[in-house]
């Protein structure tokens, strides 16, 4: 699903803690290994913090070793747009939410070579994880289909 719908309010900015503005707004970067879904294996999909907007599966989340987030590809391209970021010595490509146009991170070209090669570098703070069991009732359950079949998201236990 693309940006439709998914939009920046000022009801959701006024629900933002002070950390998560400063991402989320101010183009912030937290602390490696120091922060929420770093080191999260529970099945589900993330979602911006700002709109809700569905931005990545677990299932292509891997550790990159960096101490964030990190993913292989977003759940749907058009739910991501990227610019040049000038803000160190060195270029990097931002990654922003279509929807609310929240700053979520980096992309790099140093992801897994079998799975495309790039690397989604998120800021836990610029996202909320909606766990596989709870997709339907938070809204999200077109993509209960990204985790049938997984025992640990039906809560089958083989």
């Amino acid at each position: 699903m693309s940006a439709k719908g998914y939009t920046k309010t000022d009801e959701a900015l006024n629900r933002l803690t002070e950390h998560q503005r400063q991402i989320t707004q101010e183009d912030g970067t937290e602390p490696a290994y120091d922060n929420e879904y770093w080191a999260n294996d529970e099945p589900g999909i993330y979602v911006d913090i700002v709109s809700g907007q569905p931005l990545f599966s677990s299932n292509d989340k891997y550790d990159s070793g960096t101490g964030w987030p990190s993913f292989t590809k977003p759940i749907d391209d058009e739910a991501l747009e990227t610019r040049t970021d000038h803000q160190l010595t060195t270029p990097r490509i931002e990654v922003r939410s279509t929807g609310a146009d929240s700053h979520l991170g980096h992309v790099f070209p140093d992801g897994p070579h079998d799975a495309g090669g790039l690397r989604y570098c998120m800021n836990s703070a610029a996202l909320r994880f909606v766990p596989a069991s709870s997709l339907e009732e938070e809204g999200y359950g077109q993509y209960r289909s990204l985790f049938d079949g997984d025992a640990e998201s039906t809560g089958v236990v083989a």
